[in-house]
Parts: C-alpha cells; structure tokens; sequence
C-alpha cells in the first residue's frame, strides 16, 4: 500500500466523483497572483522544466505529481501555485535557471473531493464544468482553494487524449 495520501496515490483515474479526508502535504512550488492565464503555459514550462532536478540538488524528493493549486476562481488572471509535491519541508528560496524562484507551500489538510479528466489540457475547463455540477449535486460545496494534478507527464509524443489530470477541491465543512 502506497504511503502517499489520496489522490496522489491513486494509480486508477476515478470516473466518479470521490469524497476523502487529506493530511496536509508540503509542496515546492512557483507563487504568482494576477497571473496572465494566456501566459499559463510559459509559466508551467519554466517551472517545471528544472525543478525536479533543482529539488533534487538539496535533498528534497517530489512524491507525486506535478500540480497547479489556485486560491481563486481564474478568469484572465489567476492566483496560484506551480509545483511538486514533496517529501519534507522546503525550507530555502530555490532560483531555477528559467529565474523563476521556488518556496515551500502546501496541499491542504480537510475534506476534498476529487474526480480525474482523461483528454486533452482543452478539455479541463469543461471537465471543470462537469465537476462542479457533480459536486453540488451530491449536497457538498466547494471552497478554494482547488487544484489539478498532472499525473500523466506531458511529452512530445504523449497522446493529448491519454492525458490524465485530477481535479480537486476543498470542501466546505459538512454541518452537524
């Protein structure tokens, strides 16, 4: 059994909506707030075409897969986080060759749900759709932040369609 916390330990997409409770994971990641999201793909690029290797250099291992956590709602700009996961606490400024600089963050701890997308990245906005109407079907609500989880690793000659990205949000806490 995988010591990873759901969903980054999920080997299997999950084609229904999942509720689970999630300890909070440290993260390495690249902050911006009002972020072009026309940019988004420059930003994803320089982020993580080094960081792994940059991560690597003081001991800090990613435990999962690439993310992209967003504090609020993206419309032309986005407030968010880029990065990995990792194995313990980043606790120095990283600066990647592409300059951009990495701090430690966060997945949060609580109640998430979480579905995944197969398909290509232009897919995700009415896969989103799809998700958040699922949600509030099943009587929850969302809160932020939310986050996608890159789990299949994009390459050149990766099928856009076998992509698989996991959609995750918070959840509000359930009355009692």
């Amino acid at each position: 059994m995988s010591s990873l916390p759901v969903p980054l330990a999920m080997p299997e997409p999950a084609t229904s909506l999942q509720v689970v409770e999630v300890p909070e994971v440290p993260t390495a990641v690249v902050k911006r707030s009002d972020f072009p999201m026309y940019e988004m793909a420059s930003l994803m690029d320089a982020t993580f075409s080094h960081l792994a290797e940059a991560l690597e250099g003081v001991g800090v291992r990613p435990i999962g897969p690439a993310f992209a956590l967003h504090h609020r709602g993206p419309v032309d700009t986005a407030d968010l986080e880029v990065g990995f996961p990792v194995d313990r606490v980043l606790t120095e400024t990283l600066t990647l060759p592409s300059d951009v600089e990495v701090i430690g963050s966060v997945l949060p701890a609580g109640r998430v749900s979480w579905i995944s997308h197969v398909g290509s990245y232009a897919g995700l906005g009415e896969a989103w759709g799809q998700f958040t109407e699922a949600v509030g079907e099943s009587e929850e609500q969302m809160s932020y932040p939310f986050w996608e989880l890159y789990v299949t690793e994009p390459t050149p000659d990766t099928d856009p369609a076998t992509l698989r990205t996991d959609l995750v949000t918070i959840l509000e806490p359930r009355e009692v």
